[in-house]
Parts: structure tokens; C-alpha cells; sequence
């Protein structure tokens, strides 16, 4: 699976094929991706995010297919996606990365209402996709009322 580009990229370069929790290692090797492009301007940062959204859409669904599974726990790239929503303009320093990380992996785990809804409902790429972008936005929500009202 890993020798086709489109695989390699779906299964986060093989982080999704971690025996444990690939969600999480998928999140952890999202990590270096963002650190690439957290520095741009805002407008950049979210044409980078929605083109990977795009092409998660397409990655995941190619993907699923040849796995012959929907959502196989090995697709990790809605998991990058998912962490670059959650860390949309918030400050670049590890302690916020962690956080992020934390409350990203908590709402893809645990997936309140819509996510899980999104999650059982959609089917395809967009909905390998979708339920990953709600845990996002949900953990983005939460960073900046931390951030506007706690720091």
C-alpha cells in the first residue's frame, strides 16, 4: 500500500498502520506538517488546510476502496487535517501544540454530537473527512476561548 503515493499520503506515511491507536500516531506525525506551515499568514495557513481537506476527499476515498473498508483505522489523513483546523491561529509554542493535540485526539475519540453522527452517516472520502474536520473545529472552539479567556 505504501509504494502508491495516493495510499502513502491516506495512511499518513505509514503512521496509520501503527497496531495501537493510529489516529493518534497519525496526529503525532501531523505535527511536523504543521510546524512547516504555522508560521504563514492566515489567509495561506487556511488555503493549505481546505486543499488538504480537497484532496483528503479524493486520499480517503481511493484509499477506502482499496482496502475494501469505509474509514479504515489506518486512514490518518483526516486526522492531519483535523489537527491543522485545531491549530488555526493559535500561538506557536509547544505547550499549545500539546494542548492541541490533546483536545483534537479527545473530540476525535469521543465524537459529540454532530461528530458522530457525521461519522456514521456520511459515506466516501468526504465522509472519512468530515467527521475529523467537526472534532477539529470543536477543539479549535475550545483553544481560542482558553486562549481569549483564560491566558
Amino acid at each position: 500500500m505504501l509504494a502508491n503515493p495516493l495510499h502513502l499520503l491516506a495512511l499518513g506515511f505509514g503512521s496509520g498502520l501503527a497496531p495501537k491507536a493510529p489516529g493518534t500516531f497519525g496526529t503525532l506525525v501531523a505535527i511536523p506538517f504543521y510546524l512547516l506551515f504555522a508560521g504563514l499568514d492566515l489567509p495561506f495557513y487556511l488555503a493549505i488546510v481546505v486543499v488538504a481537506f480537497v484532496i483528503g476527499v479524493f486520499l480517503c476515498d481511493n484509499t477506502s476502496k482499496a482496502l475494501g473498508v469505509h474509514d479504515h483505522s489506518g486512514i490518518v489523513w483526516d486526522e492531519f487535517v483535523g489537527f491543522w483546523i485545531t491549530m488555526t491561529a493559535v500561538p506557536l509554542t509547544w505547550q499549545w501544540i500539546l494542548l492541541g493535540f490533546v483536545l483534537f485526539r479527545i473530540f476525535d475519540i469521543f465524537k459529540p454530537w454532530p461528530v458522530k453522527l457525521a461519522d456514521q452517516k456520511m459515506q466516501g472520502g468526504f465522509g472519512i473527512m468530515i467527521d475529523d474536520v467537526l472534532a477539529g473545529i470543536y477543539a479549535l472552539i475550545c483553544m481560542h476561548l482558553i486562549l481569549n479567556f483564560v491566558v
